[in-house]
C-alpha cells in the first residue's frame, strides 16, 4: 500500500474546501464565524481549516459546543474540544441541553422512535441561538459529503420535498435571528475527514453516538457504504446530481418569533418548545402511573 504524503495530502484537501468556499461565497471577508464543535473528527478539521484561512478571509472565529447529556459519550467529545480550540486560541462557549431546556437526551430518548429526532431539533435551537447572541455573520457545521448524501436519500425516501431546499454548502439568512449555516467540508468524503486525523495525529473523538444505531440515517450510512464499496465515486454522484437537478427554494418563508423562547419559528409556537412540552406531559404521565 503506498504511503501517504502528509503535507500533499493536507494541501490538496484545504485547497478543495477553499475552492468550495469561493465558489458559493461561503465566507465574506472581515465575518465573525461560529463553528460547531462537537470534537468529532469534522468539526475539528472545519476548526483546523478555517483557522488556517482566518489572515486570507480576516476571520474572527468562535466555537460552540453542546452537551446534550449523553452519559459516558459527550464528555470525551467535550474534552477534545477544549483541547483544540485551547490550542489554536479560539475561544470556546459551552451549552447543555440541561442549561436550555432544563433536560438531557438520556431522559427523554426513548420517547421517540429515535434520539436523533428530539436531538437534532434541540440542537440546531441551542446552536443557532448561541451563534446569534455572539453576532455571528456564520455558523460553519462540520457535515461532511457522506452526511449530505445520506439527507438528501433521507428526505427523498419519505418524500419530504421541502427539506430539499435545506440542502447545499449553504443556507442563506432568512429571518434576522436565524444565523446562516455553511458547511465547509460539503464535498470531503467522510473517509478523507478520518485519514486527515489519523495523518496529522489529531486525537479526535471517534466513537459515534450510542444511540445512532436506531435511526434511519445508521441504515442509509451502511447501504451507501456498501454501494460506495461496489461502485466507486457513487457518493459523489449522487450529490452531483443532487447538485445538478435541485435548485435552492428562493421563496421566502413567513417567520414569527415563537411565542414561548422568542426564537424564529415558521409557527407561533416553535418546534422546540412544542417538544418540551409533549415530553413534560410525557413523563408526567409515566410518573403518575408508578
Amino acid at each position: 500500500m503506498e504511503t501517504l504524503d502528509k503535507e500533499k495530502f493536507n494541501y490538496n484537501l484545504e485547497e478543495r474546501v477553499r475552492k468550495l468556499i469561493k465558489k458559493y461565497k461561503l465566507l465574506e471577508n472581515g465575518e465573525k464565524v461560529a463553528i460547531a464543535l462537537s470534537g468529532g473528527k469534522d468539526s475539528i478539521l472545519t476548526m483546523f481549516i478555517l483557522n488556517n484561512l482566518c489572515n486570507e478571509f480576516n476571520l474572527q472565529l468562535v466555537a460552540i459546543s453542546i452537551d446534550e447529556g449523553i452519559s459516558g459519550y459527550r464528555e470525551k467529545g467535550l474534552e477534545t474540544a477544549r483541547k483544540y480550540a485551547d490550542l489554536l486560541e479560539i475561544e470556546l462557549i459551552e451549552k447543555s441541553f440541561n442549561e436550555e431546556f432544563g433536560l438531557q437526551l438520556d431522559q427523554i430518548h426513548s420517547l421517540y422512535k429515535s434520539a436523533c429526532i428530539p436531538c437534532g431539533v434541540f440542537r440546531r435551537h441551542a446552536l443557532n441561538k448561541a451563534a446569534h447572541e455572539l453576532g455571528a455573520d456564520k455558523l460553519a457545521t462540520g457535515h461532511n459529503l457522506d452526511d449530505e448524501v445520506q439527507s438528501y436519500l433521507m428526505s427523498f425516501a419519505r418524500a419530504d420535498f421541502r427539506r430539499f431546499s435545506k440542502f447545499g454548502p449553504k443556507l442563506d439568512r432568512i429571518h434576522p435571528q436565524l444565523v446562516p449555516r455553511i458547511k465547509p467540508l460539503w464535498r470531503i468524503p467522510e473517509k478523507e475527514v478520518g485519514i486527515w486525523a489519523i495523518l496529522n495525529e489529531v486525537e479526535v473523538h471517534f466513537a459515534e453516538c450510542p444511540y445512532s444505531q436506531k435511526s434511519l440515517r445508521a441504515k442509509v450510512k451502511t447501504y451507501l457504504n456498501r454501494l460506495e464499496e461496489d461502485y466507486p465515486s457513487t457518493k459523489l454522484n449522487i450529490l452531483g446530481s443532487f447538485e445538478k437537478t435541485f435548485k435552492p427554494n428562493k421563496t421566502l418563508i413567513e417567520l414569527f418569533k415563537c411565542e414561548k423562547c422568542g426564537e424564529a419559528s415558521s409557527l407561533s409556537i416553535c418546534k422546540a418548545c412544542e417538544m418540551i412540552e409533549n415530553i413534560n406531559k410525557n413523563l408526567t404521565n409515566k410518573f403518575s402511573k408508578l
